[in-house]
């Protein structure tokens, strides 16, 4: 069978259940995910190994190291799978949820009620972690899910597509309700994203390259976010310790994540205080600085910034820093070169932190906290299908509310229209 009729047979069996799925009681979509989870604890040594082949023959073929950071799972990463379905599991059900009822002057009353999306197809690069998290969030939402995975992590996919299916079969819902690709070929995501009779949205996440290709050349619609130019600003009324650890974190607490700092911003009267011991932390990690002529004043052994380094997003150990002059500076700054993800402001200012909230045009933004929060789990959705920089539809980590819409409803007793 050709790659396009693997896709067309997978994509009718989606449909298929999705139809099933959309009824499917809330007690026997929780046991699918308690199953999985516990599939995925009981069977964490074969997923280690399958973890471990991949990330042989990823190293072998010269992956670039933030790929291989995202591809490696640890023994925490497993239980954190697990945890994220339990979490799922006790979320409310969104299904069938109605709202916003109101009695018109006819008699009626007309109201809303949340449904699924149908079929979600989710293509995504490395991390394995995707395969449970979408599996979850998809069944909780009463979505059927077409999972195309990267080629790097087929071995662990695969392990974990075993425990998906054995966790829906054990709750009698449609085995179809969560497939993963099993081919590696790239034309299955031509395929995938243009099968709009059978596909209602697109998820893809991944490296810019896959999710522009995906934006151009697909037939139905996208959640997405191109990518994570992250900042945190230092106002001159700062806290210096929660500075220092904020500023810390968000870069150095992982380097190949979308919400990974990747330019510090810096009020220029309190540039010469809190700069000397944040560039002995990153030096100690070994992160590489660029900075602005200001920055390298205080810091002389930094490297001149580039008008590139404002709008890069390293996804490495590479920090660019610019000292700015105040709050409105910083700003405008994120809003001209962010990538509209995640911006945080440290500052115990009450109304300069209001502002910044108010004006910063990202998807998530943060006070006195670090950028690596912007997650579906932190959130405490459990879990997150995507991050969306989009603004229609779903913005931000995307969980279960994300992945349905809502439909208009109207309840009435025999009237009819004048």
């Amino acid at each position: 069978m050709d790659v396009q009729s693997y896709m067309n047979e997978l994509g009718r069996a989606a449909r298929a259940a999705s139809r099933l799925l959309a009824r499917a009681d809330t007690n026997a979509k929780n046991a699918a995910l308690l199953a999985i989870a516990a599939g995925i604890e009981r069977d964490a040594a074969i997923l280690l190994a399958a973890n471990a082949a991949d990330m042989a023959a990823a190293q072998a073929a010269g992956l670039e190291p933030a790929l291989l950071d995202r591809l490696a799972l640890t023994p925490k990463g497993v239980a954190s799978m697990a945890e994220g379905l339990r979490q799922i599991a006790t979320l409310p059900d969104p299904v069938g949820e109605m709202s916003d009822f109101a009695y018109r002057p006819s008699g009626i009353q007309v109201g809303k009620m949340r449904v699924p999306l149908g079929v979600i197809g989710i293509i995504y690069e490395a991390r394995p972690n995707v395969t449970a998290d979408a599996a979850g969030l998809c069944l909780k939402s009463g979505n059927a899910a077409i999972l195309r995975g990267g080629s790097e992590a087929a071995r662990c996919n695969q392990a974990l597509a075993a425990l998906v299916r054995e966790g829906l079969r054990s709750a009698g819902l449609p085995e179809a309700a969560v497939q993963v690709v099993e081919t590696t070929d790239r034309a299955a995501v031509g395929a995938l994203i243009t099968m709009s009779e059978y596909v209602d949205v697109i998820v893809p996440r991944g490296g810019k390259g896959l999710i522009e290709r995906v934006s151009r050349e697909a037939r139905v619609p996208v959640i997405k976010h191109l990518d994570g130019v992250c900042h945190v600003y230092i106002d001159d009324e700062a806290d210096p310790d929660k500075a220092l650890r904020i500023a810390d974190n968000a870069k150095t607490h992982r380097y190949g994540t979308c919400n990974t700092m990747e330019t510090l911003l810096v009020n220029d009267n309190v540039a010469e205080l809190v700069l000397p011991p944040l560039a002995e932390i990153y030096r100690a990690k070994g992160v590489e600085l660029r900075g602005c002529p200001r920055t390298r004043n205080v810091l002389p052994d930094v490297l001149a910034a580039t008008e590139a380094d404002w709008s890069a997003e390293y996804l490495a150990p590479i920090l660019a820093i610019k000292v700015v002059e105040d709050l409105d500076a910083a700003i405008a700054h994120i809003n001209d070169y962010g990538s509209h993800h995640t911006d945080a402001i440290v500052t115990e200012n009450y109304s300069k932190a209001r502002r910044f909230l108010r004006e910063v045009d990202s998807a998530s933004v943060m006070v006195n906290a670090s950028t690596r929060f912007a997650d579906g789990f932190e959130y405490g959705l459990g879990a997150e299908i995507g991050i969306s920089t989009d603004k229609i539809h779903a913005r931000g980590p995307v969980g279960l509310d994300g992945l349905t819409s809502q439909k208009w409803v109207v309840l009435g007793d025999g009237q009819i229209r004048a």
